[in-house]
């Protein structure tokens, strides 16, 4: 009875035994998923830091130029607007012209070729944003053709002004006669 007795306390302590190690095991992994989980909340808080520098850093660029163009061009410019807005878990952008304090969809509500000079200038700001990794040219294809007669000297002189402070070569295909400046090279 006695060796019975004494492998049941055997195989009790035997049982707890595993059970110890299973319990530090686990209390281990624990732990480990503990600091993981901590790790990557500090990696992600640091991602949302850098990309909301590199959103401002973004739209101070982008804004800037837009505006700076459109200032340039029109008498009675429009703002430009840039939104980083959350959708589907991902960061998307929302662009919009600002005239007396309402935004105007750039697509359904700007004349004058407006349109075509902030895309213009969302090339450039494009351009700019590459900083010394790429080289300064913008090859652009009837880039102004809805830009209104009455605006077109004033594109030409933000086109040269652009080009001498940038130091940016623009190679540009266009019927209008206005906006041939530079080295002018006709074709047909």
């Amino acid at each position: 009875m006695l060796k019975n007795y004494r492998d049941f306390v055997d195989n009790l302590l035997l049982e707890h035994k595993v059970a110890e190690d299973a319990l530090k095991k686990e209390q281990s992994y624990y732990d480990k998923t503990v600091l993981y989980q901590s790790d990557v909340k500090e990696a992600s808080e640091v991602a949302q830091t850098v990309s909301e520098e590199i959103q401002k850093r973004a739209y101070s660029c982008i804004a800037l130029t837009v505006s700076r163009c459109l200032e340039a061009v029109f008498d009675e410019p429009y703002g430009f607007q840039v939104k980083f807005v959350q959708k589907r878990g991902k960061v998307e952008v929302e662009l919009g012209f600002i005239r007396e304090g309402n935004v105007v969809d750039p697509m359904s509500a700007s004349g004058g070729g407006v349109v075509d000079v902030a895309a213009f200038a969302l090339r450039l700001a494009s351009l700019l944003m590459l900083g010394k990794r790429g080289r300064k040219l913008l090859i652009l294809d009837e880039p102004f053709k809805f830009v209104s007669a009455e605006y077109r000297s004033n594109l030409c002189e933000l086109l040269d002004m652009l080009s001498d402070e940038l130091g940016i070569q623009i190679i540009m295909v266009s019927h209008i006669e206005e906006l041939r400046i530079g080295n002018v090279i006709k074709v047909g």
